[in-house]
């Protein structure tokens, strides 16, 4: 879509005061999909150089906003780690062609902060850390479950800008369970959520997304029963919590993550209770 109110499109390398109707741009493939009347001017951020994706000494990696689906999805595959195929499940939950794989990208996407955005999805169950920079140059670090505040909402002030997302090396140590509900085939994710299980402690961790207007993780220092990962559920996520729009009911959405918790519980834990 032409964005016919935009005037300029500046290199991010050079720094300039933020001015009313910036924005910055990725792949642009939101930017570029409904009109943006506020919008005058552009921010690019495509020449940054920043490295897609790096495998910290610790273990830990670090994915750029800039890193693109397409290049997360191939890292992930030659990943060595027991959460590794969790990050190909989440690229595949987006309802995007090879096309958007390789514009959009990771920080975009946690950006738009719609419920049902995958990257989100990702790195929330995996505990992961938002890098932010400010105008000034100055950095704070915001729980990527913590980054999105409610649908479309997210941790940003204005002209504030996601650097970077680390999953820790704990997290993709962790093993990992994943379940996706549509109301179609071919669908937004109406609910999705993932567990992941700590090899070092056991503990057990269950994160709400798409079903939700921002994401919930929940942690239990044991593996619950079913009884008490309902109850866990019921207490956190408030009515008001549930997302309502065209692909899905709040009553649909809760019963469907309901349900897809159970599943999950089940798979890591093996006891059925």
């Amino acid at each position: 879509m032409d964005l016919n109110t935009v005037l300029d499109v500046r290199d991010a390398r050079r720094r300039e005061p933020w001015r009313p109707g910036d924005a910055w741009l990725g792949g642009g493939t939101y930017l570029l999909s409904e009109p943006q009347p506020q919008l005058r001017r552009l921010i690019d951020l495509s020449r940054m150089g920043w490295d897609p994706l790096q495998l910290l000494p610790d273990g830990s990696l670090e994915i750029a906003a800039t890193c693109t689906i397409a290049q997360l999805s191939r890292f992930g595959r030659t990943l060595d780690t027991a959460a590794a195929p969790l990050i190909e499940q989440c690229c595949r939950a987006f309802l995007a062609s090879f096309k958007i794989w390789n514009m959009a990208t990771v920080g975009g996407n946690l950006c738009n902060a719609l419920p049902a955005g995958p990257m989100i999805s990702l790195t929330a169950a995996l505990y992961g850390e938002c890098l932010l920079q400010a105008q000034d140059g100055s950095l704070r670090r915001v729980i990527a479950a913590d980054f999105v505040t409610g649908a479309g909402r997210k941790a940003l002030a204005e002209g504030e800008l996601l650097r970077s997302v680390t999953l820790p090396a704990r997290s993709l140590r962790c093993r990992t369970a994943f379940r996706q509900a549509s109301l179609y085939g071919l669908g937004r994710s109406g609910a999705l959520v993932i567990g992941a299980l700590d090899p070092v402690d056991g503990s057990l961790a269950i994160t709400v997304t798409a079903s939700t207007v921002r994401p919930f993780r929940l942690w239990f220092p044991l593996a619950p029963t079913a009884a008490e990962l309902r109850r866990a559920i019921d207490r956190t996520v408030t009515d008001a919590d549930w997302f309502d729009d065209i692909h899905g009911l709040p009553a649909w959405r809760r019963h469907m993550t309901f349900h897809l918790a159970e599943q999950i519980r089940n798979e890591l834990t093996r006891d059925g209770v």
